[in-house]
């Protein structure tokens, strides 16, 4: 006797059933719960301030308040001056500005690392002069950070065949003076020039740069400053005679 077997439904159809049901009623939950939440508080107006001051982000789960941020009250008015806008700059970059005014009064250690033409660029030898003392040095510029009042160049030289970098801070008070001893010929194609830290593109020491540009401000003294000079010498040499 031939029965025909019985259909079976597979359990792939099954499992799709139950995850269509439980979508569909995470759905309509969802759905009542936006529509309660709409029937029962009413929007607040959106020219209405926060209150006392204080921004406020509410949990939703538990209704309490999670984290508050506070605002600065506004000045008060003066006679007859009504309010100031509040100000939208950004207080960070004001300060640095501030602290920037107060090192740097003349603008020339701004205007040095500015971007401009006439500027110190990756790439010029720069002679760096403390104020506490000690030998000044002079090295490439490989880097220039430009970071407001933590503006700072990546100098290097070599020093007993030893290759250094040092780091000096643009508005740094223990630093007395910043300047260009020579110019690179060409502008680098690049804003580090970290590649010069090899062998086949070091420069090495920059002391022969260095020497001749001292002397090269020598010949423009004066000749009252020269004849001064040689008198003191002369009246040295007569003492000790």
């Amino acid at each position: 006797m031939n029965v025909a077997p019985l259909a079976r439904r597979p359990l792939g159809c099954l499992k799709t059933t139950l995850r269509q049901a439980r979508q569909h009623k995470i759905f309509s939950r969802s759905m009542a719960t936006e529509v309660q939440a709409t029937t029962s508080t009413p929007k607040s107006p959106p020219s209405q301030g926060p209150d006392q001051n204080f921004y406020r982000l509410v949990d939703k789960k538990t209704k309490s308040v999670r984290s508050a941020f506070a605002l600065y009250p506004q000045p008060l008015a003066a006679a007859g001056k009504p309010l100031s806008p509040p100000s939208t700059t950004n207080p960070v970059a004001a300060l640095h500005e501030f602290q920037i005014k107060k090192l740097d009064p003349t603008g020339a250690r701004t205007a040095l690392f500015a971007r401009t033409r006439e500027a110190a660029k990756v790439g010029d030898i720069l002679l760096v002069t403390h104020r506490r003392g000690g030998e000044p040095f002079a090295g490439v510029c490989l880097s220039i950070r430009r970071a407001g009042i933590d503006t700072a160049v990546l100098l290097r030289n070599h020093i007993g065949k030893v290759g250094v970098e040092m780091w000096f801070k643009v508005y740094n008070r223990n630093v007395a003076g910043i300047e260009i001893v020579k110019r690179r010929l060409k502008r680098a194609r690049r804003a580090r020039l970290t590649y010069m830290r090899k062998p086949k593109h070091d420069m090495g020491s920059v002391a022969e740069f260095v020497s001749a540009w001292r002397k090269s401000r020598r010949v423009f003294q004066t000749k009252g400053a020269k004849g001064k000079a040689g008198a003191a010498a002369g009246a040295g040499g007569k003492k000790k005679k």
